[in-house]
């Protein structure tokens, strides 16, 4: 197979998934954006607690949100800036990340990438970074966000060897616990209790913010 016939089918996997994801957007909104009770799954509940994962927030936070993502998802990138507001207005969101890269092989060296930028405290940055980057996601592109975000590229590449068990451990665990929890692909979110699959807007978070804090 040639390496056009190759773009092509990939670019139309890449779009297949996308409308899946928008038309699993769209089912959520038509019941409410409520997810799943998930309060007695013990995957669901040592997610939240997880203490190694890339995290960003409150210390003192009433509602922690893990956000299982692929930088090269466009559900993923649709959703990401309407979280990220949602969580700086309620001010009270804990935000973990769990690199899941589902989309080939440039999905996989930029979660690896992303969990190294870790060991730079520039995680944060460098994800919403990345989750609003238009170019392809090769090697020089990584390279500068990771700079234009503060971090230096050569201590990222060493980084990337030096904790690179650490760094697939933390992928494969994210892995089994997506299909633990039986998502279809990205995005998802663990919010409190609940788990809701596919994007959601600014107003559609705020409203699962709330249910994730019910008792």
């Amino acid at each position: 197979m040639t390496n056009t016939n190759l773009s092509r089918r990939r670019t139309l996997e890449l779009a297949t998934v996308g409308l899946a994801g928008v038309g699993a957007s769209a089912l959520l909104r038509g019941f409410a954006p409520r997810g799943v009770d998930v309060a007695s799954n013990q995957t669901a509940q040592a997610l939240l607690m997880d203490a190694d994962a890339p995290r960003a927030g409150p210390a003192d936070a009433t509602l922690t949100v893990v956000v299982f993502g692929d930088y090269q998802c466009p559900v993923c990138r649709f959703a990401s800036f309407a979280l990220h507001q949602a969580a700086r207005e309620d001010g009270g969101v804990m935000l973990i990340y769990k690199e899941w890269p589902i989309f080939g092989a440039l999905s996989e060296r930029a979660a690896r990438v992303a969990l190294a930028s870790d060991r730079q405290g520039i995680y944060t940055a460098f994800h919403q970074a990345l989750m609003a980057e238009p170019r392809r996601l090769d090697d020089s592109v990584l390279r500068d966000v990771a700079e234009a975000t503060g971090g230096i590229w050569k201590q990222l590449e060493s980084d990337l060897v030096s904790h690179r068990d650490v760094i697939e451990r933390e992928i494969a665990s994210t892995r089994n616990a997506a299909f633990a929890l039986g998502l279809a692909g990205t995005p998802a979110y663990v919010i409190g209790h609940r788990l809701v699959n596919g994007a959601l807007s600014l107003e559609e978070f705020e409203a699962a913010f709330r249910s994730g804090r019910e008792t």
